[in-house]
């Protein structure tokens, strides 16, 4: 996010971030940020849910409209219709992706072998 950010900042072309770790983004410095409360995967709004979109979109062309220093960020006051415990726990995939899992095995081997040295 931060490197293709700042490329196309960096070759004339103004960028917004939708985001829902806005505090992050902003520890990049990136120009310009829309922070939203949504399940991830999900920064412009629910599936099927053209308003809450339209919404989002309309906040970060604002934002590249208005912007008036470097850095700017807003956050959106939009609520997310599902709890957000139940959101983010239905988000999750049912298994691991390749990398995840490839990543946990690792993990697991090297806890393992730490063991092993141990004893």
């Amino acid at each position: 996010m931060p490197v293709l950010a700042r490329s196309l900042e960096s070759a004339g072309l103004a960028t917004v971030t939708v985001t829902m770790m806005p505090d992050l983004a902003e520890k990049f410095r990136l120009s310009r940020i829309v922070g939203v409360e949504f399940p991830f995967g999900h920064a412009f709004g629910m599936p099927h849910d053209p308003e809450m979109q339209l919404a989002v979109s309309r906040a970060a062309a604002a934002l590249l409209d208005h912007a008036s220093e470097p850095e700017s960020r807003v956050d959106l006051p939009i609520e997310w219709p599902v709890d957000t415990r139940t959101a983010y726990h239905d988000w999750q995939p049912t298994e691991a992706s390749p990398i995840v899992a490839l990543q946990i095995k690792r993990r697991q081997e090297a806890e393992a072998k730490r063991q092993a040295t141990k004893d």
